[in-house]
């Protein structure tokens, strides 16, 4: 995708973690799903949160690991 950051690593993150949603503040929220991303030559742990999509017909699309030659390239999650 145009615009989206990615990262190709050799190791494959750990399990996602277990997250407890909060109580939605609004209507208008989504939840976004905690993820491991790559920061500072290591895996980062990035805490799932409510968040307003920029516009109503918004879609979220998740961050993704996907296998690459030997290694593992990481999709950053966006707005669509």
């Amino acid at each position: 995708t145009p615009g989206v950051n990615t990262y190709v690593v050799t190791q494959a993150p750990p399990a996602p973690q277990p997250e407890a949603v909060p109580e939605r503040p609004s209507s208008q929220h989504l939840w976004i799903a905690g993820y491991w991303t790559w920061q500072n030559g290591r895996y980062a742990w990035m805490a799932g949160h409510w968040e307003v999509p920029p516009y109503s017909t918004a879609t979220w699309v998740a961050p993704r690991w996907e296998p690459e030659g030997g290694a593992i390239r990481f999709y950053e999650g966006h707005w669509n």
